[in-house]
């Protein structure tokens, strides 16, 4: 049926629908990765915004149980140039339409993904309303306008609480790989209940030498695989959790997860990175490098229109090596707000804005991009090495 997509601009994209029906506000944003919609459209990172794919065919390999990053889908709305109802991948489960449709999100099809892309590109990310024909209250190009204009949009709105766990839980999965065709990976955590237990009352399994504490601030599932797979045992705790908290369980270090939205409002969280700070190793990625900026005394501010995508290029200063990177941020750390204790080790190669950083007082690092990838390469993964070094020393 015909769907609209309306910026908040008075631009109006008409299209098709696919997936749920209904009508949804969000931040509309675009992401250039040629593959892994679905690890995009599970990505905490992405909640309040109607995420844009530049790549004009989506949906050919269908979803699966595998290539999740949360529990399920966490966009308000998805756009594509064409979405293919045929699907073909030997682990594929569901069409896209039907993944879509079972988790109640809108997508639309058939506009001018190109157009959208280079109009966010020229006046910057803004808010959008997208609506199916049968259940708009008012289908019409005006009033949809008019609800993307009345939307408060990301800046000054916790997101976190929306996505953050209820209660602490021991991350535990299936360590087969998938393409060996022995079963799915899938999460099989199980919750603790609200009180975080000392972390080394737990049992260590064979290969965990590191006790971790994540704190949940919109966690992707693949961080705590590859925290796993460094030989760590990761105790996920919600993002409200304090510091006292966290110290109380004895960790041999702390991660700071991704997650959505504005870092400025989310000020308990930092407040505990402050009481974590000189205490135990930190590591921190995407809204946790944002969240760590803070806590050391930097500001951070919005682009124009993020970095959303897996081919984002970011030096190393100490290495002169470019990685190629995952990225999903709409906010980043000011570089010249940077304390004196603090050094800058990544910058992006596009834009020159702040990738990376370390603290030369305290054993805390963090990236704005993701190492973890899924989707995307996977050139940064030595920052996990480089978290369980640091725990070792």
């Amino acid at each position: 049926m015909k769907a609209i997509l309306a910026l908040a601009d008075g631009t109006v994209f008409e299209g098709q629908q696919f997936g749920a029906t209904g009508e949804t506000v969000g931040e509309v944003v675009f992401n250039t990765s040629m593959t892994g919609y679905q690890e995009v459209l599970t990505d905490p990172s992405y909640k309040g915004q109607i995420v844009t794919m530049t790549y004009p065919l989506i949906g050919n390999y269908g979803c699966n149980e595998t290539d999740i990053e949360s529990i399920g889908p966490q966009v308000e709305g998805f756009v594509v140039r064409e979405y293919s109802a045929y699907y073909s991948n030997w682990r594929s489960k569901w069409s896209l339409d039907t993944y879509l449709a079972e988790h109640g999100i809108i997508g639309i099809q058939n506009i001018d993904t190109r157009a959208l892309t280079r109009r966010l590109r020229v006046h910057g990310v803004m808010n959008g309303c997208l609506a199916t024909e049968d259940a708009a209250e008012n289908f019409d190009a005006a009033s949809l306008v008019a609800k993307a204009q009345a939307w408060h949009g990301l800046v000054g709105w916790d997101l976190v609480q929306r996505v953050t766990c209820p209660n602490p839980y021991l991350w535990e999965e299936f360590q087969t790989p998938a393409w060996q065709g022995t079963g799915s990976v899938k999460n099989t955590a199980s919750m603790d209940g609200a009180v975080i237990h000392p972390i080394e009352d737990e049992p260590k399994p064979k290969n965990r030498k590191y006790r971790v504490v994540a704190i949940d601030f919109g966690i992707k599932y693949n961080i705590l695989r590859q925290l796993t797979e460094h030989g760590c045992l990761c105790q996920v705790v919600p993002a409200t959790t304090t510091a006292d908290e966290i110290l109380a369980a004895a960790p041999d270090g702390v991660f700071l997860s991704n997650g959505p939205g504005d870092p400025m409002p989310i000020d308990y969280a930092i407040q505990t990175i402050q009481g974590l700070i000189g205490k135990t190793p930190l590591f921190g990625i995407c809204l946790g490098h944002q969240l760590l900026g803070l806590a050391l005394g930097a500001k951070t501010f919005k682009l124009k229109f993020g970095h959303r995508g897996a081919n984002q290029p970011v030096k190393h200063l100490e290495t002169d090596r470019v990685e190629i990177t995952s990225q999903n941020h709409g906010f980043c750390v000011d570089i010249d707000s940077l304390p004196n204790s603090v050094d800058v080790t990544h910058i992006n190669l596009n834009d020159d804005t702040l990738e990376g950083i370390s603290s030369r007082a305290h054993p805390v690092f963090s990236v704005q991009y993701h190492p973890e990838a899924s989707p995307g390469p996977h050139d940064a993964s030595y920052l996990f090495s480089r978290f369980t070094q640091m725990m070792d020393e």
